[in-house]
């Protein structure tokens, strides 16, 4: 027996453990990290170096951060701190400074009294981005001098080294993401600004600037510590500062919101004078709750355990208030958690020593002590608030009521859909095709607009895997509608009976009858208009759908050209154009040709040219015709045209339905689909010249 079949006979020993030295595991294995290669673990490295600084203002050492996209895909970001130590690290033997950047789980956050409350674990973040930056420098100024350390790939390229004197304090990071580990490098200048914002909010007194200077090669002179009063170019910029806290915030969300009551709900409280509770809220005209949370800083989009304690602090108290003041009827039930969530807008932020998060992305607060710590404070505080502030305190018992008795309306419709759809064996009675297959994840459902597009999917589909559902006309917008409402709309109570997931609190998305559900509509404003409406509806009452990657949005072609023999499609005028441009046809001499004109042959300009693999005589010119068909619907294509350039898994293009900013996403649907008109109008006038419409 060979060494090689000894080892394999063997089987697992020591040999196969693999040891990873340094920030090689970050390398090996960024997911783990920083969640994901894509635009969001881009981003999260911004976030990891900008918390460091935010972190020296929160203990208040800071108050001006500062972050600036510069050419050549850097980042840089400055704060006005202590600057990180540089003298040698006792165990390490090398400076502060290098182990922190180049040493997992080394920092000032571990322990000791570097930081009381932080965001992160600083050697986690700065050494994790450093791991996968292709180059990263660090300039410290500290202790009257200026010293600065090269790295590449997390790996220091020099030993730290003093630059000069300086009267400053303060850390500058400057890092380029490594195009080897990340899929695209190209950063959302809009995110960054939103995110910045957000941060400025949550820390009181501190100034945070964010400058675009991308587009300024050369120009750029790196020795200034902060840019924006001494960049001397016209670049974009903004500069945040708040003194309201988690107040503004509120304030700032329902900008666009008629509110309930008039005062704004805001504590600040830290019963050790260390760990702090910071909650603000307000009632609106509204349907859909809006509740933000964060720990020492870090927005925790699952929630967590301060979102539990808040959430069972309000219920309690609104009851109370409600039974105390005879708002709430003997007989009448207690409000849920539900009832008391609709509407509101809330962020609930605490600050914790000994912090613990489930996951290195942070999203979700897994602290104990936290819940306890949040119903105390806020419950205390609340109910204060409600005697203190009689009128304001019956505008929202008489809003949850609303609510309350709204659920009742809401659950009695609800169970009318299902026990109907149980009865009819949870297909539809209308216009429903569906597909043979019972296997949900080969199944795929298209939502088309009207009964003519209905009709040619019904007869090109696959039968086996394919269902169509036509839609007449258009159906509610449920934005503002609730759920008895809606239910009411037989389009919308079709459609939940076909998806099967059930809808409010019985949804399962365990249930899910169809792997992708496809919106197949018209390339024009009503299309759009139809488009928007069931993507309102998903989002609001199936969000699940969206966030697992059900929701899909087709994109049928605008023109079948005909060139000889050869037929394409395409989806973009630009790309007609480019087409026609290989074919060498002058548009300024072709007539175009409509679906409703038929199909018609339009003369094209002579040409030297192969066709079919014939060669003419060198120089000759040979006459063409090409056919175009300008598609206006789906209604108009045949059932082959359709199934081939809509329909078909092998041909077809899908867009699918993502949320990358909750947050922005929920403006975006109050302003396009809410019933305040005046935000819908600024958001029109401001994005108009952005619309391509075919009318």
């Amino acid at each position: 027996m060979s060494k090689n079949e000894e080892k394999k006979a063997k089987g697992y020993s020591a040999e196969d453990i693999q040891i990873l030295e340094g920030l090689e595991p970050v390398r090996k294995r960024p997911g783990m990290y920083i969640g994901t290669t894509g635009p969001d673990g881009l981003h999260h490295l911004i976030w990891e170096i900008f918390d460091n600084a935010r972190d020296e203002a929160m203990g208040g050492h800071a108050d001006h951060t500062e972050v600036v996209l510069l050419p050549g895909n850097k980042i840089r970001v400055t704060d006005n701190g202590r600057g990180i130590p540089v003298d040698k690290h006792k165990q390490t033997k090398v400076s502060a400074l290098e182990t922190i950047m180049t040493t997992l789980h080394a920092g000032g956050k571990f322990g000791g009294d570097g930081y009381q409350v932080s965001g992160g674990l600083h050697g986690v973040g700065a050494s994790v981005v450093n791991a996968l930056s292709v180059y990263m420098k660090v300039v410290v100024h500290r202790d009257g001098g200026q010293f600065m350390q090269e790295y590449e790939r997390g790996k220091k390229k020099v030993a730290v080294k003093e630059m000069g004197k300086s009267n400053l304090h303060g850390t500058i990071v400057t890092f380029e993401a490594d195009e080897q580990i990340f899929e695209k490098i190209e950063y959302d200048w809009k995110r960054i600004v939103g995110h910045l914002r957000q941060q400025a909010y949550l820390v009181k007194g501190m100034r945070v600037t964010v400058i675009d200077a991308r587009e300024y090669e050369g120009k750029i002179d790196d020795s200034k510590v902060f840019y924006f009063k001494e960049l001397g170019l016209e670049v974009p910029s903004m500069a945040f500062y708040f003194e309201g806290g988690l107040l503004s915030l509120v304030q700032f969300y329902n900008q666009s919101q008629k509110p309930v009551h008039k005062n704004i709900f805001y504590v600040e409280r830290s019963p050790d004078g260390i760990e702090s509770v910071e909650v603000a809220l307000q009632y609106v005209d509204d349907i859909s709750p809006r509740i933000v949370s964060f720990a020492n800083n870090t927005s925790t989009p699952e929630g967590g355990t301060h979102l539990t304690g808040f959430k069972t602090a309000l219920t309690r108290a609104l009851n109370n208030y409600g039974r105390k003041n005879n708002l709430i009827k003997e007989k009448e039930e207690n409000f849920t958690g539900d009832d008391v969530l609709e509407g509101i807008t809330a962020v609930v932020s605490v600050k914790i020593r000994e912090i613990q998060f489930e996951g290195q992305t942070k999203s979700k607060l897994g602290t104990v002590e936290a819940r306890g710590m949040v119903e105390s404070v806020f419950g205390d505080s609340f109910n204060a608030f409600l005697e203190e502030n009689p009128d304001d305190a019956r505008s929202i018992i008489n809003k949850v009521m609303l609510a309350l008795k709204a659920r009742k309306a809401a659950k009695a419709a609800k169970d009318s859909v299902l026990r109907k759809g149980a009865l009819e064996g949870m297909t539809l009675p209308g216009k429903l095709a569906d597909c043979q297959t019972n296997k949900s994840e080969e199944s795929e459902l298209f939502i088309v607009e009207g009964d003519s597009a209905g009709g040619s999917a019904k007869q090109g589909r696959d039968r086996r895997t394919q269902a169509i559902l036509p839609l007449r006309g258009k159906i509610l917008n449920v934005e503002r509608a609730r759920l008895d409402r809606m239910l009411a709309s037989q389009e919308i109570k079709n459609l939940v009976v076909a998806l099967g997931t059930a809808i409010g609190d019985t949804f399962n998305i365990e249930k899910l009858r169809y792997h992708k559900i496809i919106i197949a509509t018209d390339a024009d404003v009503d299309g759009a208009h139809i488009s928007t409406l069931l993507l309102t509806l998903f989002y609001r009452h199936f969000k699940a759908l969206i966030e697992n990657g059900h929701i899909y949005i087709a994109q049928p072609p605008l023109y079948k050209i005909k060139f000889g023999k050869t037929i394409k499609y395409v989806y973009t005028d630009e790309q007609k154009e480019k087409y026609l441009k290989e074919l060498g046809i002058d548009m300024n001499e072709q007539q175009e040709e409509t679906a409703e004109e038929g199909e018609e042959e339009t003369e094209g300009e002579d040409i030297e040219t192969e066709t079919e693999g014939k060669k003419g005589k060198a120089g000759a010119k040979r006459p063409t015709k090409v056919h175009m068909q300008r598609y206006k619907g789906l209604g108009e294509m045949n059932p082959e045209e359709l199934f081939e350039t809509t329909m078909d898994p092998e041909r077809r293009i899908l867009k699918r339905v993502t949320i990358d900013d909750g947050e922005e996403a929920d403006a975006v649907f109050d302003k396009l689909m809410g019933s305040e008109v005046a935000p819908r109008k600024n958001f029109i006038q401001s994005n108009a010249k952005m619309a391509n419409i075919d009318v």
